[in-house]
């Protein structure tokens, strides 16, 4: 595959707009899509050019990206006025490929797939992991499951993508479960940080100095150091904000249930998300938690 392979996104919220970001850089031709104005109008300051429906997007792209928040918008850029199965045909060496980057249920993954297969369009179940940061330099993880063909096919754009590639398997719906599983232990740690250092601050340690403790010691984890480096500043500006990762938990907590397993540990974390969200941060960043465990911090 050559970089002249056409791409679309939808949804150029953070992660979106970083992908964008990466792919522009490297000269690949590309389109973008959003409801949000605003969200336009930072694309088009890079210089790239905005559809006005997903179906025109699609009209004019090889490979389509959806990063949107959830499986109803999903639903709407697919399937609903306007949506991808509406595009006007043109002329294609490979069918239409659309990847599912959002982090979904399986069965509404599987479901997504059966309804394209009747347009003749093919979906790769990619969901991503890194934040906008490492999205926007290429350096994010992104988990794949789909027909082995479409990854030799579009090989070059996935490397371009995301520095790790983790090929789940063939069966569309196994990338959603494995990125699920993963966002529930990214909440729990994520909460088990922010109690440990709220606890810390509240006895009188130096906030850093036990960070760094931590950061260097068996309590450790990514998520752990990530947000709380930020908690540390009081800066929470939405990188990953709290209603996303208190969506990811409910779902994963969903999927535990459907398959007879219970999720104590989960169900904690989603507790003090939820909280979160009440107290009207839902649109901070999730390193916000630690306000939540302790509003004093």
């Amino acid at each position: 595959m050559s970089k002249t392979t056409r791409i679309g996104i939808v949804g150029i919220g953070a992660m979106g707009l970083a992908m964008a970001r990466n792919l522009h850089a490297k000269g690949y031709p590309l389109l973008v899509r959003d409801v949000a104005l605003q969200a336009v109008a930072g694309a088009a300051a890079l210089g790239i050019e905005a559809c006005d429906t997903p179906a025109a997007l699609a009209a004019r792209c090889d490979v389509l990206a959806i990063v949107v928040v959830d499986a109803a918008q999903i639903d709407e850029v697919l399937f609903g006025p306007g949506g991808v199965v509406h595009a006007v045909p043109i002329a294609r060496k490979h069918p239409l490929v659309v990847m599912v980057c959002s982090t979904i249920a399986a069965n509404d993954t599987e479901r997504f797939a059966e309804r394209l297969k009747v347009h003749a369009i093919d979906l790769m179940d990619a969901p991503i992991s890194g934040g906008p940061v490492r999205a926007a330099d290429g350096s994010m993880s992104m988990m794949l499951a789909c027909e082995p063909a479409l990854l030799v096919r579009h090989e070059v754009l996935l490397r371009d993508l995301a520095a790790k590639l983790f090929f789940i398997g063939a069966k569309v719906g196994d990338a959603a479960r494995t990125k699920l599983v993963n966002n529930l232990l990214a909440g729990v740690n994520l909460v088990a940080a922010a109690e440990a250092l709220a606890l810390g601050a509240r006895l009188g340690l130096d906030r850093k100095q036990l960070f760094e403790v931590i950061a260097a010691s068996s309590g450790a984890s990514w998520i752990g150091r990530d947000r709380m480096a930020r908690a540390l500043e009081g800066d929470y500006a939405p990188r990953a904000r709290s209603a996303i990762l208190t969506k990811d938990v409910g779902l994963a907590i969903g999927m535990a249930q459907a398959a007879g397993i219970d999720t104590p540990l989960g169900r904690a974390a989603l507790d003090v998300f939820e909280a979160t969200l009440a107290a009207g941060m839902g649109e901070l960043d999730d390193a916000a938690v630690i306000r939540t465990i302790w509003p004093g911090f």
